[in-house]
């Protein structure tokens, strides 16, 4: 079996939007058949979280969107070397540290065709509870694009294994 496609999602703290993303993403990758050849996880560039579950409004907006509340999940911080086919930055701010560390991330939203201008996925942390729902929303909005483009680099890998 070949080794699956790996996605990384990455925020600040790692216990709101990442570990929202990395949910949504692998629900999506499931409905399109593809949970077999994609792992989903995600990290943050602080350790000020290290070791926490996620936010509980957080989980509560998975959950009352039918999503798992990512029951498991323990916040950490990137690291050099954190290789990923994919690494997705939440905003530009989170992108800047990465390519600190050596890792090319692309910006999440650059995934929703309906962005425009700034593409950062809004801080929910200091808002309350619509403020996670908008967060949620831009999740969804490009989690299909991410799908489609991992599904079309994995037909490339496919066809340059065989061509």
């Amino acid at each position: 079996m070949p080794t699956p496609y790996s996605v990384m999602v990455v925020c600040t703290g790692n216990i709101c939007r990442s570990p929202m993303a990395e949910v949504v993403l692998r629900e999506r990758f499931a409905a399109a058949g593809l949970a077999d050849r994609v792992v989903v996880d995600s990290t943050g560039i602080s350790a000020e979280e290290h070791g926490n579950p996620v936010d509980r409004r957080a989980r509560a907006v998975l959950q009352g969107h039918g999503y798992p509340a990512g029951d498991g999940h323990r916040a950490r911080q990137v690291r050099a070397g954190d290789e990923r086919d994919l690494v997705l930055a939440m905003t530009n701010a989170h992108a800047r540290a990465l390519r600190r560390l050596d890792v090319e991330p692309v910006l999440y939203r650059s995934f929703d065709p309906a962005a425009t201008g700034d593409l950062d996925v809004a801080d929910p942390w200091y808002g309350g509870a619509q403020d996670f729902e908008d967060c949620l929303a831009q999740i969804e909005a490009a989690a299909d694009g991410i799908v489609e483009h991992v599904r079309a680099e994995l037909g490339n890998a496919q066809v340059s294994r065989h061509g």
